[in-house]
């Protein structure tokens, strides 16, 4: 169940205040923002192995042609690192296990899909993400009004179209804010 100022279907963008952190210059999509938590997504961290290495990991035939296969795998979160998931666009197809989401999105955290990926069956688009990011009740409207984090609504394209390395610049750049203007004070008096 959301809450009545849910964040889900929202990305988050870091402040400078958590520079040195895990979440520095990181954008996270927020899949889920309830009463008992949050779980989201980080969108910019890349993890040490490409998407072809994940799937031959699983002992998936791979076509080696297809345009993402070379795609690095993302560090979704710091939390339960050595589960995978699939956040991805679906028109109306779920895999077994999916999630379904606002705007024809879904997390997918299905075999089934990993093979639909390997031979080029599966979702148009999608990011393949080990972990996730995790709050505990009240955590993140608290570091929010800590000045850790920006917020804004979805964007397919910022999801999907941008590269991981370029997205945390162009989600401050979709609210007017330049990194450089950032102080790392509150605006609180």
């Amino acid at each position: 169940m959301t809450n009545a100022h849910s964040l889900e279907h929202h990305l988050l963008i870091a402040m400078p205040s958590l520079n040195g952190s895990w979440f520095e210059k990181t954008l996270i999509y927020i899949i889920e923002d309830t009463e008992d938590g949050t779980m989201g997504l980080t969108l910019t961290l890349p993890h040490s192995f490409n998407i072809k290495e994940l799937l031959e990991h699983f002992k998936l035939k791979v076509n080696s042609d297809l345009p993402y296969i070379k795609d690095k795998v993302l560090l979704g979160g710091p939390v339960d690192m050595e589960h995978g998931f699939v956040l991805h666009k679906h028109s109306g197809e779920l895999w077994k296990r999916s999630l379904p989401l606002k705007d024809g999105l879904a997390m997918s955290v299905s075999e089934d899909l990993l093979k639909s990926i390997a031979d080029g069956t599966g979702p148009s688009q999608f990011i393949v993400c080990l972990g996730f990011a995790g709050w505990n009740a009240g955590q993140l409207t608290e570091e929010i009004k800590g000045n850790s984090w920006l917020t804004i609504p979805y964007n397919e394209s910022l999801v999907f179209d941008i590269p991981f390395e370029k997205k945390w610049n162009v989600a401050l750049k979709t609210l007017g804010v330049s990194p450089e203007t950032f102080s790392m004070e509150a605006g609180y008096s």
